[in-house]
């Protein structure tokens, strides 16, 4: 999987110039995230609908129609206030549905009688801002509590963006998440996803790899 148009690049603020690599910051935000993970059910779970339930702030930021529609998925039906609320679906039959409402998981799928629930956050992945590498790293911890504060539907996944430091930080919590019943994935600027195992050392499989 590879999607060019998940990164948004933006000048960044004078507090953070200089502090990226390169002239701009590389914001991957947590709508990029929600379908990317979407995406990835569909790909490796044998998940035909996937259900995203971004706030306002994600359509603000991310354009999610667009996408969906470069993706080849067609509105189908609308759901809720906003103009991109509703039900996408593709030539194969797959379905992405996007309902605006929160406290209902990031992004679920149903497969067969289980349920993935996944909680994600964004970031800006190719910085050096201490307070901007502070918050991956507490985006992370932020998911992990979440999914340990509701009760489990079936699996559990916290799913933020993939740094040299989410991944250090995913690796030290993948064993205490995985007693848990909490997964980690990590997604990188073009749409890949890296599932964190315990103990598995360098043996990190990325979609397309490992499936």
């Amino acid at each position: 999987m590879d999607f060019e148009d998940l990164v948004t690049a933006l000048a960044p603020p004078p507090n953070r110039a200089g502090k990226s690599d390169g002239g701009h910051e590389h914001h991957l935000y947590e709508g990029a995230v929600m379908v990317a993970y979407a995406m990835h059910l569909l790909r490796t779970a044998n998940a035909q609908h996937v259900r995203i339930h971004p706030d306002g702030e994600h359509g603000k930021q991310f354009d999610f129609a667009g996408w969906l529609q470069r993706r080849e998925f067609t509105k189908v039906s609308s759901l809720g206030s906003t103009a991109y609320g509703g039900v996408y679906r593709n030539a194969a039959g797959q379905t992405i549905t996007v309902h605006p409402k929160s406290g209902l998981g990031d992004v679920v799928a149903e497969i067969g009688d289980r349920i993935i629930s996944a909680e994600c956050k964004g970031g800006i992945i190719n910085t050096r801002h201490p307070g901007q590498v502070s918050r991956l790293y507490k985006g992370l911890c932020e998911t992990v509590g979440l999914l340990m504060a509701t009760p489990s539907p079936g699996r559990q996944v916290a799913v933020v963006p993939l740094t040299e430091g989410t991944l250090r930080l995913a690796e030290r919590l993948a064993p205490r998440c995985t007693l848990a019943g909490i997964e980690i994935a990590l997604v990188g600027s073009r749409g890949e996803v890296m599932d964190v195992k315990p103990s598995l050392g360098s043996e990190r499989g990325r979609e397309g790899n490992d499936r």
